[in-house]
């Protein structure tokens, strides 16, 4: 049987596993399914279409799966779907997706959450990405796998950030970040590559070294970044590091790609 705190609100309609625990004062909507292994510490609050996956751990004072915060929805049935492994903080918010992104929000599995941390309708994220305190999604956002998203980052609308990238502490994210790339700034620029991750997630020093020389082809002086493109696709087409960054710039953008600052006249 499922320990619940006779201080908490559980909803009829919820479903939870044989092991849930809730705590103290928290709050269970008619419409979530909880997972196995599924704790809701205290004060938590997670209520609307929402599916918590196995194992995940909800913090004091986070709110999950109330309605976006988005002027064009009007009450439709959507759902929030979050992964197994899950950390959620304390004050994370998460909403459920809209008519505009296919009713869905989606998160993947193992991922950490710090304080404050919000993920906006329609956002799509990967498995195993940390998200440090206060960072904010607009809506429609997608993170790929192990990215990591640095504390008071604000990434707009319809942004993609690719697989293993790095978005610096207080950056305003206003185009796609390709894999691995890394950016800083007020206004995010691209700043390299996120090397460090790479080499924490086990790439070997040849893809490694493979993936800096196709950054430097594709970002360098000289051509368009569509005219670099199909060059490095037939050089590098052996590296799967490599083919992943191609693959994320054939893709549609809604928001163009973030590029490096192009250095002044004598710079």
């Amino acid at each position: 049987m499922p320990r619940i705190h006779p201080t908490a609100i559980i909803e009829d309609g919820a479903v939870l596993a044989d092991d849930v625990e809730i705590g103290p004062y928290s709050i269970v909507g008619a419409g979530v399914r909880l997972g196995a292994g599924v704790r809701l510490l205290s004060h938590a609050v997670v209520v609307g279409h929402t599916e918590i996956g196995d194992g995940s751990v909800v913090y004091p004072f986070a709110v999950i799966g109330h309605r976006p915060q988005d002027m064009k929805y009007h009450g439709e049935v959507s759902r929030l779907v979050v992964g197994r492994g899950n950390t959620i903080r304390e004050h994370v918010t998460m909403h459920p997706g809209t008519e505009g992104g296919g009713l869905l929000t989606r998160v993947g599995d193992n991922n950490l959450f710090m304080v404050g941390v919000h993920v906006a309708h329609d956002c799509i994220i990967g498995d195993e990405v940390i998200m440090a305190n206060n960072a904010t999604l607009g809506g429609h956002v997608v993170v790929g796998d192990s990215a990591v998203l640095g504390g008071m980052c604000a990434v707009h609308q319809f942004v993609r950030i690719g697989g293993n990238a790095m978005i610096g502490g207080m950056s305003g994210v206003e185009n796609d970040v390709i894999p691995f790339g890394s950016v800083t700034g007020n206004r995010a620029r691209l700043a390299g590559l996120n090397l460090v991750g790479m080499k924490r997630r086990g790439f070997s020093r040849e893809e490694i070294h493979a993936v800096r020389n196709a950054y430097k082809m594709l970002f360098a002086g000289g051509a368009t970044l569509a005219d670099r493109l199909p060059k490095v696709e037939a050089d590098y087409a052996g590296v799967p590091a490599v083919m992943r960054i191609v693959a994320f710039l054939k893709d549609d953008s809604a928001r163009g790609v973030c590029q490096p600052d192009v250095p002044e006249n004598g710079g």
